[in-house]
């Protein structure tokens, strides 16, 4: 009976073993088939392009620029097929592919360029991917050639590596579905960037540069056009004839769009801080934003209209036209630091969807790339909502920004065509004061009143020096206060109201365009700080030194020091403390803040203070008269004085709560 069991057991492990042998070969045979149509599709593709390469390179008439050639692959997949048929067919042939340049594993891969009066756009046969963009009315801080991305070593100023390459991808990935000789489906993703693209010359032309490869039994065509006086362009991309192998299965493919994004600008840390990811969702006015000067990543379930790369004073912008993206996997920025060998400052990733009508004959996108500065009027008249990524601040500071900072600058530099900002800002700066002298009249005078009652000031001091009774001098100050006819928040709450208008040249000025690369006096850009210090030399904790931040700062203090006259501390520890804060704290402060910020910014806030001292001097000496003050105080010594509305309201207030005490205790 036992050895029955046995012998059951025995060839059950025998049939197990069978089935697993069996399922390990054919899945091996389907590998097999897999792998073979796979290279067989890869391998017509190759020798299709080349033959389309060797044509286009033929053709004198061809409208497209092949500025120079790249002995390295800019993407790996099928380069060793692509290097065979090119060594083969350059024997003995008229074609732009020198043999004694190629190997095996590096195909020649050609740059097209196609630009207008304001950008020159470099593409490689490689993927048709983009290589530069290079904005020609613009120049580095250091005066080289502005590029908003570059596959180049900086530091060489040649082409750089393959693997920089990646730095800068815009790529379709999508999936193909095939039938074998036995039934058997085949599923394999394919991406654009690993397919090698040639003009086609039928749609080539002074503004438009396509770029097309055949696959499978079809054709992929991707074609960017460049019209004069624009800094956008449009791209599209069609697939033709792939309904066999992107079929119906197929609802949806990806664009991964990676770009480094070059520094620019003079002081990292301000750049940093203003260069972002922004991303507008389909159906709203404001827009999403990730990065800011950290790291970050996240994903949006939400359909999206267009995605931009920021840098401090110029975008990438691109935007899927008809209908939106459906949705982003992925969208990130990661930040460089200041010995990055590529002089990057920061690469922006994302992944985007795409609806995909699958087994339709011929499918296309429609997509437009804004490249360009971050001109307000200018991203505005795209009717895009693009003017957003400029930094207006809030609901309330980007309303004044929109209205009134910006068309001043366009008036006094466009209209009246000055061409000196360090005049414009002066000039703003006074209009801006003339708008707000109302408020100011208010608290320059309110706080001229409180110096002139100082005397009266330390008398309350004197008559109540003790802690104990700080009840009853604040009781007698608030009675001085109503007998001089002077409220003690007159000189807060005007000072309060000009906060937003502090704040919006705060947020505009270092993201202006306007100022980018504008000298004045000792000052090369006022866009980011002056440094007065030799070349080489820093200080230690702050490195360079502004000069006008450090003239701020000194302004600030001498204000703070003429306001402070009018407060009479005592022996009151809060009093001295808010004194201390405002005339040494505030001052040193506002310096550390802004040696690295725009230094139109403090220039701006330098010109707003004197010309504030100089408010103060003349309210002063001609508005408010002292003695005039303090007769008054003198003479209402002894007199009732008359009961303000808010006295009123209390005291009727409190006369009805005396009323509900009563009838609480008569009905217990």
């Amino acid at each position: 009976m036992a050895s029955g069991k046995s012998h059951n057991t025995l060839w059950g492990f025998l049939a197990i073993g069978a089935i697993m042998v069996g399922f390990l070969v054919l899945q091996s045979k389907e590998a097999r088939k897999q792998a073979e149509y796979k290279a067989r599709i890869e391998a017509q593709q190759a020798e299709k392009q080349l033959q389309m390469a060797l044509e286009a390179a033929s053709d004198t008439s061809n409208t497209v620029i092949i500025t120079e050639e790249l002995t390295q692959p800019v993407m790996a997949a099928a380069a060793p097929a692509v290097a065979e048929s090119a060594v083969a067919a350059g024997n003995g042939s008229d074609s732009a592919v020198d043999s004694s340049a190629v190997e095996k594993s590096a195909p020649v891969q050609a740059v097209y360029t196609l630009e207008n009066d304001l950008l020159a756009l470099e593409f490689v046969s490689a993927g048709a991917q983009p290589l530069s963009a290079h904005v020609k009315d613009y120049t580095n801080y250091g005066g080289s050639p502005l590029y908003l991305y570059r596959n180049f070593d900086m530091a060489k100023d040649s082409l750089a590596a393959p693997a920089a390459t990646e730095y800068n991808r815009l790529d379709f990935l999508f999936d193909t579905f095939t039938k074998s000789a036995d039934g058997s489906v085949y599923k394999n993703t394919y991406h654009t960037a690993g397919m090698t693209f040639a003009p086609v010359d039928s749609l080539c032309n002074e503004t438009t540069l396509a770029l097309g490869t055949t696959f499978g039994p079809g054709q992929i065509i991707q074609t960017w056009s460049l019209e004069p006086g624009s800094y956008e362009a449009r791209f599209s991309i069609t697939f033709r004839g792939l309904e066999e192998v992107i079929t119906r299965k197929v609802k949806s493919m990806n664009l991964a769009w990676n770009l480094a994004i070059p520094r620019m600008e003079r002081g990292l840390r301000n750049e940093k801080q203003y260069s972002k990811v922004n991303y507008n969702i389909a159906g709203e006015d404001d827009l999403e934003d990730i990065g800011g000067g950290s790291d970050e990543s996240t994903s949006e379930g939400a359909s999206i209209r267009w995605i931009g790369y920021q840098q401090q004073f110029f975008s990438v912008i691109l935007r899927k036209e008809g209908a939106p993206f459906s949705s982003a996997k992925k969208i990130a920025v990661g930040y460089k630091g200041e010995n990055d060998p590529d002089h990057r400052l920061m690469d922006c990733q994302s992944t985007l969807i795409l609806p995909y009508d699958g087994g339709s004959e011929e499918e296309s996108y429609d997509f437009a790339v804004y490249m360009g500065p971050n001109d307000y009027y200018g991203l505005k008249s795209y009717d895009q909502n693009y003017e957003k990524v400029v930094p207006l601040g809030g609901w309330l500071v980007g309303w004044f920004t929109k209205w009134v900072i910006i068309p001043m600058f366009r008036f006094f530099h466009g209209t009246l065509g000055i061409v000196n900002f360090g005049l414009i800002i002066l000039l703003m700066t006074i209009v801006i004061k003339l708008i707000v002298l109302p408020l100011a009249y208010k608290s320059y005078s309110s706080s001229a009143k409180m110096s002139a009652l100082r005397p009266e000031m330390e008398k309350i001091n004197d008559k109540f020096p003790k802690q104990e009774d700080a009840m009853k001098k604040q009781q007698a100050t608030m009675e001085l206060y109503r007998r001089a006819g002077v409220s003690p928040m007159g000189g807060c709450l005007p000072m309060l109201l000009q906060f937003p208008i502090l704040w919006a040249m705060f947020r505009f000025f270092p993201a202006s365009i306007e100022l980018r690369q504008q000298p004045f006096l000792w000052c090369d850009d006022l866009s980011t700080y002056d440094n007065i210090l030799p070349a080489g030399f820093e200080l230690p904790l702050i490195g360079h030194l502004s000069l006008f931040a450090l003239l701020m700062a000194v302004s600030m203090f001498f204000y703070s020091k003429v306001i402070s006259t009018t407060q009479t501390a005592g022996n009151d520890p809060s009093a001295k403390m808010m004194k201390f804060m405002s005339v040494w704290l505030m001052p040193i402060m506002m310096f550390f803040i802004c040696n690295s910020l725009s230094a139109g910014l403090s220039y701006y806030y330098l010109l707003s203070n004197l010309i504030t001292m100089l408010e103060t001097w003349i309210i002063r000496k001609w508005f408010v008269h002292p003695d005039e003050i303090l007769a008054r105080v003198r003479a209402s010594e002894g007199k009732p004085l008359p009961k303000t509305k808010w006295q009123l309201r209390l005291e009727e207030a409190q006369k009805m709560q005396r009323q509900r005490e009563q009838q609480m205790k008569n009905r217990r």
